[in-house]
């Protein structure tokens, strides 16, 4: 990442020369609130498959990234819920996609831990449960500890409600969720937002993630949900 370049200012297709079949992708979200629409349809333009995505949950079938899953773009996925998604579901059910379930807060804290350069967490959650096997346990003051490892991504993707040339990012409301989070984690980061404008603009105190962790800043094209809706059925 380059600290000292002023504008990171590209373009969707700038942005796809990061992606590539096989690859390890961590998204911002939560149910779809908070996915970048115009990188996750350039995803499924260019025909990136073999995925393995890290984020809260996989939204819906032709919502956010559900849509990837929809396409049979993912191998994998580690999450803490694929719910909403009765796509997922099946796919894991049929062991055409594998899942690695970890509890919310857990995982929120593996893709911190990642971002911080950590190379795990300690938690109890999960002791007693499936949740425990193959992992590796500590004692810590007279507890047990499960070992949760980092999370981290060749590309890391978000969506802001605003940017400045920078990189610097502000969130709309609850799409706030994990992309802060995503967003440190990431080898690359490339962010999605609705509206850019010049380093200096934007208010310091409403910036949630700051700039050194973004490599590059593409305008949002919006939620076609036409497009949407004929990419996915047309499947």
């Amino acid at each position: 990442m380059n600290h000292k370049r002023m504008n990171k200012i590209g373009t969707l297709d700038q942005a796809m020369e990061h992606f590539y079949s096989g690859m390890t992708l961590m998204f911002g979200g939560f149910g779809g609130v908070g996915n970048p629409p115009s990188l996750i349809q350039g995803i499924l333009d260019r025909g990136i498959d073999e995925l393995t995505i890290i984020g809260n949950d996989t939204a819906f079938p032709d919502i956010g990234i559900g849509r990837l899953v929809t396409a049979g773009r993912v191998k994998k996925v580690i999450a803490s819920h694929i719910g909403s998604n009765p796509v997922a579901g099946e796919l894991m059910t049929k062991g055409e996609m594998e899942v690695e379930f970890s509890p919310q807060g857990t995982l929120a804290e593996r893709v911190r831990a990642g971002g911080m350069g950590l190379g795990g967490i300690l938690t109890d959650v999960g002791l007693g449960t499936i949740a425990e096997e193959g992992k590796q346990k500590v004692e810590v003051d007279g507890r047990t500890y499960l070992v949760e490892t980092a999370l981290t991504a060749e590309v890391a993707i978000v969506h802001a409600k605003k940017a400045d040339s920078y990189g610097n990012l502000v969130y709309d409301t609850s799409a706030r969720n994990f992309n802060p989070l995503v967003a440190m984690a990431g080898d690359i980061t490339i962010a999605e937002a609705d509206e850019i404008v010049e380093t200096g603009e934007l208010d310091p105190e409403e910036i949630v993630t700051p700039g050194a962790f973004v490599d590059m800043v593409i305008p949002s094209r919006g939620v076609n949900w036409t497009w949407m809706w004929e990419s996915t059925t047309d499947k």
